[in-house]
């Protein structure tokens, strides 16, 4: 016996009852979910409520306790090690003369300054106190003792 299989096409009609049956069928199966979670969390919502409370109350105690040690004991403790770390890591200050050192020594290079002057003056005065006293008064007034400001040696007129 040979079995034939039909390899002619149902019609259109047929195709579109099954489909429409099976669109059927999964609509109530949807429906027949949507009102079992229905009544389910009408059940489970006041107990998980009054369990939500239960919870709530055994954790704010413990917070607060939580809060107050990091507030007093935790915090205190990491403020002291970050301000240790910040001393070790900062680099030594360099040790720099400060204003008064600079300014003593500005005096003390004025004042070797001023004495050079002085002395050179005077023994620029020594040399010329003996016979060219009168030629520093005379007509030619740009020359001291013989030189003129530029230190250069002039000839009497």
């Amino acid at each position: 016996m040979s079995l034939m299989i039909s390899i002619r096409r149902k019609p259109q009609e047929q195709v579109r009852t099954r489909f429409t049956r099976a669109q059927e069928a999964a609509r109530q199966g949807a429906e027949m979910c949507r009102n079992g979670a229905s009544s389910a969390a009408d059940r489970i919502v006041p107990v998980a409520g009054e369990r939500v409370m239960v919870v709530r109350g055994w954790s704010a105690p413990r917070l607060r306790r939580a809060a107050r040690y990091v507030e007093t004991g935790l915090a205190p403790r990491v403020s002291t090690f970050l301000s240790d770390v910040a001393h070790r890591v900062e680099p030594p200050k360099r040790s720099r003369p400060g204003r008064g050192a600079l300014m003593a020594m500005m005096g003390v290079v004025a004042a070797v300054g001023v004495a050079g002057a002085v002395a050179t003056r005077r023994g620029g005065l020594a040399k010329g106190s003996g016979d060219d006293v009168g030629d520093a008064t005379s007509a030619d007034s740009m020359t001291v003792s013989g030189t003129d400001v530029d230190g250069q040696v002039q000839s009497p007129h």
